[in-house]
Parts: structure tokens; sequence; C-alpha cells
């Protein structure tokens, strides 16, 4: 037996002792392999439990997620992050009863027609799933790889991806491919970690050119990281007379679509964080607005840039009136309704800290 045969083989005996028991391999049905999946891009394992466990109590059945409202659905999501793929995962769900008649496609290629279903993603539902004989990649498994085979290139180019994909369909054992994948997964998280991989109990040890070179911590090679831009945005927390607060919705497409915010944008060059609020509430709501104190200043980093976010407390001048020009709607809400609404995480701050100051305030008038 060849050293790519060993390898697939002594993968196999390690998943079939140490698998961990994840709640969507007690029932491989393609509805939960889908959302674990779709969740696990991008987030962490123990981030998602959670949030997997509060989902399937949501939507329980593809059709019930079809069916269900997109807030809702958000609302479900949030603290997740990336949420395209929620989006992506509800438009599909309804495609699915369109178009499949409630049944999920088994094959890869049908998978793929899917929103927010990928080559992986694709191959893990179907070999999960289903038993088809589809290889995979993610990062672990890419990590797993170029460890093994001492793979120079550096991961994300063009001849990297390519030794990847063919080491992945090469090693692929016929019948047994979701196992394989969920194996390497697995090995991945618990042996070939990262960092301080466990080396001298790894079963694969004595295959691994990366640890026969003595090179394992260099592997895999990755690009240089550029710098990610900064940006500086203001909020503007607008609030009435009887206690309101103004959020607005993002349009459907782009950051953060559908979901809530206090509004605001991204300063200009030339102005103060005064002006971008005044400037970016006539654009988006066509009213003036008085810039009082700052409430807040938060920090976030995003995929392709670096945001710091500073909120003021504001009101509308005499007489003025929003409009939700540029956001899909807008409501006057109270910070204790502000739950309802589903929000990213800087806004999920802002409105957690205005409640908080809400039930201090209330608190000291009663003593």
């Amino acid at each position: 037996m060849n050293n790519t045969h060993e390898i697939v083989q002594r993968l196999l005996d390690w998943y079939d002792m140490h698998a961990r028991d994840l709640p969507w391999r007690r029932s491989p049905d393609g509805y939960p392999v889908w959302v674990s999946e779709i969740m696990l891009q991008q987030t962490r394992m123990q981030t998602v439990l959670d949030y997997y466990r509060r989902w399937m109590e949501v939507f329980p059945t593809l059709e019930v997620l079809a069916q269900a409202d997109l807030q809702q659905v958000l609302q479900v999501w949030e603290g997740l992050g990336y949420y395209t793929r929620a989006r992506n995962l509800h438009r599909a769900a309804q495609m699915v009863m369109e178009q499949h008649g409630g049944v999920i496609p088994t094959e890869r290629k049908a998978l793929e027609q899917l929103p927010g279903i990928g080559r992986y993603t694709a191959a893990m539902i179907a070999s999960v799933a289903y038993n088809k004989d589809e290889a995979a990649l993610d990062g672990n498994i890419r990590r797993v790889y170029a460890r093994l085979f001492n793979l120079e290139e550096p991961l994300g180019t063009t001849a990297a991806e390519k030794t990847l994909w063919a080491i992945a369909e090469d090693l692929l054992p016929t019948g047994r491919a979701g196992d394989y994948n969920q194996a390497l997964m697995d090995f991945g998280s618990v042996v070939c970690t990262p960092q301080l991989p466990a080396c001298d109990t790894c079963p694969l040890n004595d295959l691994c050119v990366a640890y026969r070179l003595g090179v394992v911590a260099e592997r895999p090679l990755r690009q240089p990281k550029k710098d990610l831009p900064r940006r500086k945005v203001a909020a503007a927390i607008i609030e009435r007379e009887d206690g309101r607060i103004l959020l607005t919705q993002r349009p459907a497409q782009g950051l953060y679509g559908g979901l809530w915010e206090f509004p605001g944008g991204k300063q200009e060059p030339g102005e103060t964080l005064p002006d971008t609020l005044q400037r970016e509430i006539v654009e988006e709501l066509g009213a003036r607005i008085a810039v009082g104190t700052q409430f807040g200043v938060y920090e976030h980093t995003l995929t392709h840039f670096h945001m710091t976010l500073h909120a003021f407390l504001c009101h509308l001048v005499d007489g003025d009136q929003p409009q939700a020009l540029e956001a899909q709607a807008m409501v006057w809400a109270l910070p204790g309704e502000m739950d309802a609404y589903p929000m990213a995480k800087v806004d999920r701050q802002i409105a957690t800290e205005l409640m908080a100051r809400l039930q201090q305030s209330t608190s000291s008038d009663s003593a």
C-alpha cells in the first residue's frame, strides 16, 4: 500500500475512534448539514454550536425556514456576522421549495446553483448527507495537506489551489467520502492545528513530509497580508421628546443588508464628525439635525477594512421630519424595544448601552 492509501486509512481509523459528537452528525440529513456548513464559513466551531441549536429550534425544517420572514432570520442569526450567509440561506431554502419541490439536490453541481453554496460547501453536503464521492477543501484541510505533502506554494495562489485539489481528488476514498472529509476537518481542528500541532503523537507523523524536514511550523506558506484601510464613521442617535430613537433599515443588498442601524455614514476629507452626520442625515433622511454630545466610540474590524464609529446624541431641527430616502424603512423605537430589530455588532452595542443608561437613570430617579 502506498503512502496516499496509508494516509487515507489512518485518517479513517482515527476518525472512527475520535470523531467529534456534533449535533448535525447525529442525523446526517441534508438540511442540518447545510445549515452547519454555512455557519462554519468564517466562524469558529465553538461559536457555531450555540447558534446552530437556536437556529434549529426556530427553523427545524427547510420548509419552516423558507416560509419565515427575513427579519426573523436575521434576528436569529444576529451576532454570527457575515449576514450575507443568512440572506443566502433563506433565499436558497425558498428556491428549493419553489424549484425542487422541497427536496434538497443531492448532486454537487446542482447544489452550487443555490445562493451561498460554493464548491466546498456543495461537496460537504453531497458527501456527508448523500454519500456522494466529492472531494472538499477548507482551511483545515488545506493546512493538513500542505504539511503532509510539504506544499511550497503560498495558499491562495493558483498553483497551490491546483496542487491541493489534485491531492484531494487523488486521496478521496470511494464510498466513504463524507467520513473522510469530516475526518480531515476534525484532524485539522484537534491534531494538525494552526499553532502547536500535536506532531509527536500524530498518527501520520511518519508519513508527513513537513515533519520529516522539520518545517511544520512554516507550513502552510501564506501570502503577506495587506494593511486594512481605516474608516472613520459617525452615527446619529436621534431622540424625540417622547424618548423614542430613530432606527433605519439598510438596503437589502450590500453590507449588513436588511439590518437596522443608527443612521450616519463615512467621514469625508475635510469634514468634522458633526459635519459628516449633518450631511448624511440630509442625504439619507431629508432632515436636518443638531449634533450634541458624543455618546461613545466603537472599534470594529471587517473583512476589508477597520472601522472606528463615533456615535453622537442628536435631535431634529424644529419642524423637520425624516423620510426613508436611502433606507428600506425607518422606525421610532424605545430603547427597550430595540431587541426586536436585528442589528450588526456595533449598532447592537449602542442599543444595549442606551438601555443600560436608561435603566441607570430610572434607578437614580426612584432612589
